[in-house]
């Protein structure tokens, strides 16, 4: 173990805002302390709770001058005096368990807790293995854990060109479900399709709801997932079976979700909010979780797509391209 610290540049921002405040400095990054390892990273995942953390929506608030990043991939590059099963030199990526008041994974060399770590999938790249543990983790919790998807039930993915859309698609595949895919845009439709989506819908072009019913056969969808919210989402809920699930984990659309009480008392639904948290602090669930991507990895079921790679000097204009949405799958800076 070394006890010297190192610098390397590592990204900051002193207040909230758009990402331009996010500015790249050269800092000393510490000795692992004793349960702690120090990253050489080589690829970062970009998520959409970094944006909201530094816009200052998020569930924790920024202290300044604050870090970002819940995703990473590399080398272990100094080991803590109590670290087990990890030494130096071995390639890992970062389960995005930890508040980012205390730990963040923008930067060069990056100092995480050694219970977060995870051994690199041999079949992936340092970009995917940086693009798999958010995602895949809240859509395994969300359709499998918590939803208990069986083969042949519907499952409609919004904003589905994102990470995590994608991950839905693939991981509804997997566990025998049909995929509808929601996007805006049809020019994306060839792309979805071709990443695994049983059915694809573009809301500029189709009626969603009179689409859903007639993929279903007028049944409606088992399950809704969604980060959007706002008109979008109330919509859906006539494209609903009743007793259906609708699982809502964001609020791109900034807008306030009007459930019609008719509505309601006609479907008879169950409604929940929804984050990777279910999971990443409940190790029963965890473990099982992390088994299940793992074997889908293995099997090729299961494999994150990557949108577009920017280094790290190019910080702002990937965070600007994420909030652009005009993406398809995960945005990653290398290193």
């Amino acid at each position: 173990m070394s006890t010297n610290s190192k610098k390397a540049r590592t990204v900051r921002f002193t207040k909230t805002g758009g990402p331009e405040v996010l500015t790249i400095e050269t800092l000393d990054i510490p000795a692992p302390g004793p349960l702690e390892v120090r990253i050489q990273v080589k690829a970062i995942g970009i998520n959409r709770a970094d944006a909201m953390y530094r816009q200052g929506i998020y569930d924790e608030f920024p202290i300044f001058p604050a870090r970002l990043g819940y995703e990473a991939a590399g080398i272990i590059e100094t080991v803590g005096t109590e670290v087990k099963g990890f030494g130096v030199g071995d390639v890992v990526s970062v389960l995005p368990a930890f508040s980012l008041h205390q730990y963040a994974t923008y930067g060069e060399l990056i100092l995480v807790p050694a219970y977060t770590l995870q051994k690199h999938p041999p079949a992936l790249s340092y970009e995917e293995a940086a693009s798999v543990w958010t995602s895949f983790l809240t859509m395994y919790g969300m359709v499998a854990d918590s939803a208990n998807l069986q083969p042949g039930q519907y499952v409609v993915i919004t904003a589905a060109s994102s990470s995590a859309g994608l991950a839905a698609i693939q991981v509804v595949n997997y566990l025998g479900g049909i995929s509808i895919a929601v996007t805006t845009a049809g020019k994306k439709r060839d792309a979805l399709a071709k990443s695994g989506a049983t059915h694809v819908i573009a809301t500029n072009e189709q009626d969603i709801v009179a689409e859903v019913l007639k993929i279903t056969e007028n049944r409606g969808s088992d399950i809704i997932l969604d980060p959007v919210g706002g008109p979008l989402l109330t919509k859906l809920l006539d494209a609903l079976a009743p007793k259906g699930k609708i699982y809502i984990y964001g609020a791109l659309s900034g807008e306030s979700v009007l459930f019609p009480a008719m509505a309601l008392v006609r479907k008879t639904p169950a409604i929940f909010g929804y984050n990777a948290t279910d999971v990443l602090l409940n190790p029963s669930k965890l473990g099982a979780a992390i088994q299940f991507i793992y074997e889908g990895l293995a099997k090729g079921k299961l494999k994150p797509i990557i949108g577009k790679t920017f280094p790290l000097d190019q910080i702002v204009e990937a965070t600007k391209f994420l909030e652009a949405n005009t993406h398809i799958g995960k945005i990653i800076v290398t290193i």
